[in-house]
C-alpha cells in the first residue's frame, strides 16, 4: 500500500493511504471462491457453482465486507510500522468510493486517516511525591451521640389514656411534641386535588419538617374525635407546580393524641437491633464511626495525590479526549442550570468564564487519566477478571430481586463492564502510587478532616472526588481504534 503523509503538528497526524485495486481484487476473488465452495444453488451440485455465478449474486456484499476489511488492515499496519498510538478512534474518510464494479476489475481504494496520538509521558519519580495524610480519632463523646441519635430513630409511640387527657385542668388537648393519628382531605378553591388526602397519619404538633409551613402548629389543641379546617398556603418552590404557591384549606379529624418514647441505650435496645448487648451495638457504631472517618481520610489524600499528579502532568493533552470531556461536563452542566441547581459560584459567572474553567476542568481530567493509564501500563497494573466480577455482583446486589437479570444485562452488553473496570483500575493505581510516595500521618479534629479543602490552581470543583475515573483506559488499543474508526 502507499501511505503519504498530509499532516504533523503536535500530536496530530493525517495520512493519505492507498491500497491496489490489485489487492482489493485478489481478496475479492479468494472470498467470492470460499463462498462457492459451501454454496447450494438450484442447478448446481453442492460447491461447484461456477465463480461468475457467485460474483454476480454476491459480488456487491462481498466487495463491502472486502473494503471494510482493507480499511481496517491498511490501517492496522500504518499504525504498527509507525508505533502510533491514537488517543481515540481515527476518522477515516473514503476519497475513492468506487472501487470498481462488483462483476469487475478493482480501482484503487483510496481514504484519508486523522487522528491524534497519544502523549509521550515522562512519569514523575513517585517515591518523591511527598503527602500528608489527615486522621481523626473517634471520641467517646462522638459515640455517645450517634447512639442518641440511634435510639431517637427507634421512638415508639405511647397513646395518651383520654383519662389522662380529661386530668389536663386548662389544655386537654394535644400540646406542642405530642403525636396526634389524623385523616385529612386537602382542597384548592373548595375542590379535592390529587393526592391531597390521607388517613391514619401520624403528625408531630408544632413539629417542623414533613408538611406545608403551617399545617402542624394549627393542630395544637386538638383532641380525639375532634374536627377541624385549617387554612395554609403551598410554598412558591412547591414541587408540584399546580400546587405551588396557592392557597389550600385542610380537613382534618383527630383520632389518636400520643407521645414520643425514646428508649434508653441499653441492653434491650441492643437485642432489638440484632446485637447480643449494648456493648456489641457500641462496638459497631464506633467502628462505624472510624470507618467513616477513614473514607474520608483517603479521599483527601487521594485527592491530594491527584493535585500532585496533576502538577507534574506536563504533556500536552489530545484536544479530542479534551473536547468529549470538556461536552459531557457541559452537558451535566446546562442540565443543572435548567433545574435551578447550578452552584452558586457558577451563578454569577458569563457564558465565556464557564466555558474557561470546565475546559479547564476537563484537560485536567484527561491528564490525570493518561498519566494514571501511563503508570498502570508500565507497572503491569490491570484489573483483573475475578475482581470484575466482584464489582458486577456486587452493582447487581444493588437490585434486590433483580440480581440475575443485573448480570444477563452485563452479560449482553459487555461494553457496560467498563463503568466498573475504570474506577477499580484507578483505585489500584492510586494504592499503588501511595505505597511509593512519602506520606506522613497527621491527627485532626473530625471536623477539620470533613472540612473542603482549597480549590487547587487547576480549577478543581469541590464535588469532584475523583478526577480521572472517566478518562482512565480510554486510548483504545489500535486494533480497536481501527475497527471503531472503519464504521464511522
Amino acid at each position: 500500500m502507499q501511505v503519504t503523509e498530509t499532516l504533523s503538528e503536535g500530536l496530530k497526524r493525517a495520512f493519505t493511504v492507498v491500497v491496489p485495486g490489485s489487492e482489493i481484487e485478489s481478496r475479492r476473488t479468494a472470498r467470492l471462491t470460499d463462498l462457492g465452495k459451501t454454496l447450494r444453488l438450484p442447478g448446481f451440485r453442492p460447491g461447484k457453482v461456477p465463480l461468475p455465478i457467485v460474483r454476480q449474486r454476491y459480488g456487491t456484499a462481498v466487495t463491502a465486507e472486502v473494503l471494510e476489511e482493507s480499511v481496517n488492515q491498511a490501517t492496522q499496519d500504518l499504525l504498527t510500522e509507525r508505533k502510533l498510538r491514537p488517543a481515540q478512534a481515527p476518522k477515516i474518510d473514503m476519497l475513492n468510493m468506487d472501487p470498481g464494479a462488483a462483476t469487475g476489475a478493482a480501482k484503487d481504494l483510496e481514504f484519508k486517516l486523522e487522528f491524534e496520538t497519544l502523549p509521550d509521558i515522562v512519569l514523575p519519580d513517585l517515591g518523591q511525591i511527598a503527602l500528608t495524610r489527615r486522621k481523626a480519632e473517634v471520641a467517646p463523646e462522638t459515640v455517645d451521640k450517634a447512639l442518641a441519635d440511634l435510639a431517637k430513630r427507634n421512638t415508639t409511640l405511647d397513646e395518651i389514656a383520654p383519662d389522662e387527657l380529661a386530668a389536663r385542668a386548662e389544655a386537654p388537648g394535644a400540646a406542642k411534641g405530642e403525636w396526634l393519628t389524623i385523616d385529612y382531605e386537602g382542597k384548592v378553591d373548595g375542590v379535592a386535588f390529587p393526592n391531597g388526602s390521607a388517613k391514619d397519619v401520624n403528625v408531630e404538633v408544632g413539629g417542623a419538617t414533613g408538611f406545608i409551613p403551617g399545617f402542624q402548629e394549627q393542630l395544637e389543641g386538638m383532641q380525639p374525635g375532634e374536627s377541624r379546617t385549617i387554612a395554609v398556603t403551598f410554598p412558591e418552590e412547591y414541587g408540584n407546580k399546580d400546587l405551588a404557591g396557592k392557597a389550600a384549606t385542610f380537613d382534618i379529624t383527630a383520632k389518636k393524641l400520643s407521645r414520643a418514647v425514646v428508649p434508653e441505650v441499653d441492653d434491650e435496645l441492643a437485642k432489638k437491633l440484632a446485637f447480643d448487648d449494648v456493648a456489641e451495638l457500641r462496638s459497631m457504631m464506633e467502628r462505624r464511626i472510624r470507618g467513616e472517618y477513614d473514607g474520608l481520610s483517603r479521599m483527601r489524600l487521594k485527592r491530594d495525590l491527584l493535585d500532585a499528579l496533576a502538577a507534574r502532568a506536563s504533556f500536552e493533552a489530545p484536544q479530542g479526549m479534551v473536547d468529549l470531556e470538556f461536552n459531557q461536563i457541559w452537558q451535566r452542566l446546562e442540565a443543572a442550570r435548567k433545574d435551578g441547581t447550578l452552584d452558586e459560584d457558577d451563578k454569577g459567572k458569563d457564558e465565556a468564564t464557564l466555558r474557561a474553567d470546565y475546559r479547564a476542568i476537563a484537560e485536567r481530567r484527561v491528564k490525570l487519566g493518561l498519566v494514571l493509564a501511563e503508570i498502570g501500563r508500565a507497572n503491569g497494573i490491570a484489573v483483573t477478571p475475578e475482581e470484575l466480577n466482584r464489582a458486577k455482583r456486587a452493582e447487581a446486589a444493588r437490585y434486590p430481586g433483580q440480581e440475575a437479570q443485573m448480570m444477563e444485562f452485563f452479560r449482553k452488553y459487555p461494553q457496560m463492564e467498563e463503568t466498573l473496570r475504570g474506577p477499580i483500575f484507578e483505585e489500584k493505581v492510586v494504592d499503588f502510587v501511595l505505597e511509593l510516595a512519602q506520606v506522613t500521618d497527621e491527627t485532626v479534629t473530625p471536623e477539620a478532616l470533613a472540612a473542603d479543602p482549597p480549590l487547587p490552581a487547576a480549577i478543581v470543583k469541590p464535588a469532584e472526588e475523583t478526577a480521572a475515573a472517566e478518562v482512565v483506559e480510554t486510548a483504545p488499543p489500535a486494533s480497536e481504534a481501527v475497527q471503531e474508526g472503519s464504521e464511522t
